[in-house]
């Protein structure tokens, strides 16, 4: 099930924030977050890369990516601003 949540500070662009559970291991949402946003996939430009979390920034807008553990799952929370549409599109593929 995804979550969502928009945010807005007075005067700034509204960010998203959406949440996901999944089965996939941390590396491999990491991974796959990599190839989907990173030059080989949206072309955004990688700016922070961790065991658990990976950001990305390009055309006014960024993306990030935090994974944490929950027992037998991880949940997957994707923040964002100019990208709602491709971050809904990766979680759609976790």
């Amino acid at each position: 099930m995804l979550s969502e949540k928009a945010i807005s500070k007075k005067g700034m662009p509204s960010m998203l924030r959406l949440a996901k559970q999944s089965r996939m291991k941390t590396d491999e949402i990491i991974a796959t977050a990599h190839r989907f946003f990173g030059k080989g996939g949206e072309g955004l430009d990688e700016t922070e890369h961790n065991p658990c979390c990976i950001s990305f920034a390009g055309a006014g807008g960024y993306i990030t990516v935090m994974v944490s553990e929950k027992a037998d799952q991880r949940e997957v929370e994707v923040e964002t601003r100019e990208f709602e549409y491709q971050a809904k599109q990766f979680l759609g593929v976790l």
